[in-house]
């Protein structure tokens, strides 16, 4: 059990590194349905695109995010990172996926039963590792009735994610001991943990893979993974308790959307504890998000600049 006695509700939003924006957008619209509920920068380097995708609001467990780096090179999935993203979907929608996919010429590079749930793997444009789960309560929570996917086959929002690490033990070890997570099974060189109420958005493997190579953080490959707090209290104690336990954590960060604060689990992966408040409808209406470049207001006056050095994005009127 963590120091604080108080549970991590589970995955926030995870982060991840594409290329051309609007390849970015067109997929994760397009192809896999999602809303982009923000068209934003990544705050520290406003020359790039932060975009988020997610439900119809984003909310917290739904919300996949791009940093866009234009004509980078690819990243390389290895140890020390995050290497696959998985979504949940309806337990009955998988031959659905298979076929859209099929039909978009995406390779369905694996297909398998893991802890009693079948799931797919493929890749995005950019290299990126997805997965979608068929998860017996996905059906629970509504699908987007208006992105290109029919709502009742659509992705409802994070089912894990995986890491990869050549010695598991102490990342099990910070996860349990620190974070309160419990361990939840294994099989063969994948060991499971869960969260909060242990069902989707809250699931985290770690692959031990000892002869990996380390992981690159480029194009096609997760920056970070954010983790849930509900407020701006129970953050502050976490980071509070993290310091205590020898974590390097920085400071509370300001995204406007939520706050954060960030620190290297023990195999190196970057971890985010983000709030759930105050969520991206605190600078557009739920019908328009994503639908223009939103800037922090520090940020506002060097709008012309900022907007000049980003190639422009033309979101699709079926796909908001």
């Amino acid at each position: 059990m963590n120091d604080l006695r108080r549970e991590i509700p589970g995955i926030h939003h995870i982060t991840a590194i594409a290329g051309d924006p609007r390849e970015n957008v067109e997929f994760y619209t397009g192809v896999l349905g999602l809303r982009m509920v923000k068209m934003t920068v990544n705050f520290d380097d406003p020359s790039a695109y932060h975009l988020y995708f997610g439900d119809e609001l984003g909310r917290p467990g739904t919300a996949l995010t791009f940093f866009s780096w234009p004509g980078a090179r690819r990243g390389r999935r290895g140890a020390g990172q995050a290497v696959a993203c998985s979504f949940s979907v309806p337990d009955d929608s998988l031959g659905y996926w298979v076929e859209r996919l099929g039909s978009r010429g995406i390779r369905i590079e694996g297909r398998g039963l893991r802890f009693e749930e079948e799931y797919i793997s493929f890749s995005d444009h950019d290299g990126l590792a997805l997965e979608l789960v068929a998860h017996n309560g996905a059906k629970e929570k509504p699908g987007w009735d208006k992105g290109s996917v029919p709502a009742e086959m659509a992705i409802r929002g994070f089912h894990s994610v995986t890491l990869s690490a050549r010695n598991h033990e102490p990342t099990a070890n910070f996860l349990i001991g620190t974070m309160g997570f419990r361990a939840s099974g294994d099989s063969g060189n994948l060991f499971r943990f869960q969260t909060g109420a242990g069902d989707t958005a809250s699931n985290i493997y770690i692959r031990r893979e000892p002869d990996n190579l380390p992981g690159l953080v480029a194009v096609g490959t997760i920056h970070h993974v954010a983790w849930r707090t509900p407020n701006d209290e129970e953050q502050a104690a976490w980071r509070g308790a993290l310091a205590q336990k020898g974590a390097n954590v920085t400071q509370i960060v300001d995204r406007l959307y939520f706050r954060s604060i960030y620190f290297r689990e023990p195999g190196g992966v970057l971890f985010e504890i983000a709030t759930d408040t105050p969520g991206f409808t605190v600078d557009e209406a739920p019908e328009l998000l994503g639908t223009s470049l939103k800037l922090p207001p520090w940020m506002e006056q060097n709008r012309p600049v900022i907007e000049h050095g980003l190639p422009p994005i033309e979101l699709k009127k079926a796909y908001r």
